[in-house]
């Protein structure tokens, strides 16, 4: 292992960093980039530290939201327990948005853990990013056209006005993605959400929040499954894409919610069409997939 391999374990971090939160899938985009850039690891490590280093994304979210986040606090608690005692501590509101992002979580958590295997296995190729990747971004294209064209207007705002029916749909949203990589968790969780009703930037940011335990639990998932040894110069290669993948994310989340106070996502279902084709030719050319 050399410092080509911490170099590349730098690049994966930056892609994971800035794919994560787009919705344009950061899963697609580490297997396509596996297809130019190789790492002097194992396969089973490789799939783990793919995986692990998503730890990093979320601390990002958690640092930049961390006073939605943490459910304790006198401060700023418009809705405490009670009056009295621990409970003028405990923020309702947000005790009752975590349960809302945990029922979000089910229909993924169920097919995550009995099937993450076989779709390893099966559906993480590039054909099935390329398709994908268009799909899905044709998906985008016409959700927009459709909400434009109608002038439907957002009936959700703001994230306490999610009820547990609209999460529970947009976990459906999101099982998507876990099964066909290429589609992006937080596309299909967005898309979803438009469709709900829900405007943009509410959208957007119960997506990075969903995002927290969703990936938390499969960096475990993968973790409890590896069963090689680590060595010294893995761990760093680990710390060198959690810590390049925090970092970017940190401009990226503010970047997109910036962005979308007046775009659409027109922009990133081109982006996907697009990329998705030139995967496929190059697939056909036998440039990747070999």
């Amino acid at each position: 292992m050399g410092i080509w391999d911490y170099l590349v374990a730098l690049i994966f971090g930056i892609v994971e960093g800035i794919t994560e939160w787009l919705p344009i899938s950061s899963t697609g985009h580490m297997i396509l980039l596996n297809e130019f850039l190789k790492i002097n690891v194992s396969d089973d490590f490789f799939d783990l530290y793919l995986v692990v280093i998503q730890l990093g994304a979320i601390c990002a979210v958690i640092l930049l939201y961390i006073r939605d986040l943490w459910p304790f606090g006198k401060k700023d608690n418009k809705r405490p327990l009670s009056k009295d005692g621990f409970g003028r501590y405990i923020k309702v509101n947000t005790f009752q948005m975590w349960f809302k992002i945990l029922v979000a979580c089910i229909p993924a958590a169920i097919v995550g853990v009995l099937f993450d295997d076989w779709l390893d296995e099966h559906l993480y190729n590039y054909v099935s990013v390329a398709i994908a990747l268009i799909v899905f971004g044709i998906v985008f294209l016409v959700t927009e056209y459709i909400l434009k064209v109608k002038k439907i207007e957002p009936k959700i705002t703001k994230i306490g006005q999610i009820t547990y029916k609209h999460a529970l749909l947009i976990g459906v949203f999101q099982l998507i993605a876990a099964i066909f990589p290429g589609t992006s968790r937080s596309g299909t969780t967005i898309v979803g959400s438009l469709i709900l009703g829900i405007d943009r930037r509410t959208a957007a940011k119960f997506t990075f929040f969903l995002a927290v335990p969703v990936m938390a639990g499969a960096s475990l998932l993968k973790i409890i499954k590896f069963k090689g040894d680590v060595t010294g110069g893995e761990v760093v290669l680990l710390l060198i894409g959690m810590v390049s993948a925090f970092l970017v994310s940190l401009f990226v989340i503010k970047a997109l919610m910036s962005y979308i106070r007046k775009h659409n996502f027109n922009v990133f279902a081109w982006y996907r069409i697009v990329l998705g084709i030139i995967v496929l030719v190059f697939g056909i050319a036998g440039v990747i997939g070999r």
